[in-house]
């Protein structure tokens, strides 16, 4: 099994505590496909909401295809976002809840289908962000310590 990562949303990790994690398809037009091939998208600003009882991706910048034509698709439209019942009862169940919502991890191909990764997540305090800051500054640290003492 191939996976392809086209594109990572690190600012998602820095911002939200990731509480769980779920795969899913995505609608998509012809010339998205080939643009997400050639790596041109954004996730920094994409966020998940739940419609009815589907789930669709607002935010997500897919940039037009190089070799477009007069077809190319819209880069800001809301993509419908292709999961299992079950999991989308669990979404809405969990988005009910304050403070948590759906935000996308990244996008990938998966035997030939372009897939998101998306998470339930919960926001992150200042004080939350700088504690993950010296504590990977700690561990960097501690890192290069054990490096030089094992030459």
């Amino acid at each position: 099994m191939s996976i392809k990562i086209v594109s990572d949303n690190r600012r998602a990790r820095h911002e939200y505590f990731i509480l769980e994690k779920f795969e899913a398809g995505i609608v998509l037009v012809g010339t998205e496909v080939k643009s997400i091939r050639e790596g041109k998208v954004n996730l920094k600003d994409g966020y998940a909401m739940i419609e009815g009882n589907e789930v669709y991706l607002y935010n997500c910048h897919i940039s037009p295809y190089s070799h477009g034509n007069i077809y190319n698709h819209d880069p800001m439209r809301k993509r419908k976002l292709l999961l299992h019942r079950r999991e989308i009862r669990k979404l809405i169940k969990s988005t009910a809840e304050k403070g948590q919502s759906i935000v996308p991890l990244k996008i990938y191909f998966k035997q030939g289908k372009a897939k998101v990764e998306i998470s339930l997540a919960k926001g992150k305090k200042l004080y939350d962000k700088r504690e993950d800051i010296k504590r990977k500054t700690v561990d960097r640290d501690i890192q290069k310590i054990l490096k030089e003492r094992n030459k």
